[in-house]
């Protein structure tokens, strides 16, 4: 009976030394090792043997990123303006021996140096630079707590201004000043289109009347061309006839005193108060007058070519 319990004992007292020899760590964490209460080594993830009876596990430290909600709180800007601001710290354990023993709860000191810093930095800032300028906040306090919590074994990986709630009262006038800039901006926008589209309409009656007097210079040089023509030709008309003339031909003598005639007669046709219109029974001669000095000079341009 006494051999039997004895090897119960035994077996027992093995299977305790044998679970408090071999240590499980998981992934992501890191235990502790005292010895007699003096830390002597930090396991890691897997596998790990203990001396019996005087090595124990003393902290199990989580060596995962951490995030740490900061709680939210009143801080008095630089233009005594109360704002209620809260934040959120992303934090690692870089060393396991340092953040168990240098440091008594870790994320409770971690918060509470955030919120010290929280309120120093948006102190030291106007309402305006507070709510336009978060990122400088993040990387002004990023700084300072990670210098802070370097000792105690921890990296801050970011810290970030989760929420900024200035007074109602302060709300609802920026409420209205944004309302009026967008307002300004609007009629800003309005007139600058009123503008652009009185220059474009400038500039396309510039350009109408810029066709428009180009088109009446364009008419007057045909105009002066065609007049510039006809008295070349009247001219030759002309010296034509004074050769005949010159020659002694009765029917160039003619020819001018029809002219004259036909240019009476449409003068005496023309005159508003003149009803009724009385032809010449000498028409028929003169037009036959006519007809011969165009044959006069027909002939005698003919003759010119052939010389």
């Amino acid at each position: 009976m006494f051999p039997l319990l004895t090897v119960g004992l035994l077996v027992l007292l093995a299977i305790v030394v044998v679970l408090s020899t071999i240590k499980i760590v998981p992934q992501g964490r890191e235990f502790t090792v005292e010895r007699f209460g003096r830390y002597v080594r930090t396991l890691k993830p897997g596998i790990n043997i203990l001396t019996p009876f005087v090595e124990t596990i003393g902290a199990r430290i989580n060596m995962m990123e951490q995030v740490l909600d900061v709680p939210r709180q009143e801080v008095i800007t630089k233009d005594n303006v109360t704002v209620q601001v809260d934040a959120i710290v992303f934090i690692q354990v870089m060393d396991a021996a340092s953040a168990a023993y240098r440091v008594t709860n870790l994320d409770y000191a971690i918060t509470q140096l955030s919120m010290t810093n929280l309120r120093t930095v948006v102190g030291n800032m106007e309402l305006d630079e507070v709510l336009s300028q978060r990122d400088q906040i993040n990387t002004r306090l990023l700084a300072v707590i990670d210098e802070a919590t370097s000792p105690w074994g921890v990296k801050v990986a970011r810290i970030e201004i989760k929420d900024l709630l200035p007074p109602p009262d302060i709300s609802n006038a920026m409420a209205r000043q944004m309302k009026a800039e967008r307002e300004r901006r609007a009629v800003i926008t309005e007139a600058d289109g009123e503008k652009q589209a009185a220059i474009a309409r400038a500039e396309g009656a510039k350009q109408a009347a810029i066709l428009e007097a180009e088109g009446r210079r364009e008419a007057a040089f045909r105009d002066a061309e065609a007049r510039e023509r006809s008295a070349e030709a009247e001219a030759e008309a002309t010296r034509m006839v004074s050769e005949a003339i010159a020659k002694g031909d009765v029917n160039a003598i003619n020819y001018f005193v029809a002219q004259r005639y036909v240019d009476a007669f449409a003068k005496l046709a023309e005159s508003p108060q003149q009803r009724t219109v009385i032809v010449p029974a000498e028409m028929s001669s003169m037009i036959g007058s006519i007809a011969g000095v165009s044959e006069l000079i027909n002939s005698a341009r003919g003759g010119a070519r052939e010389g």
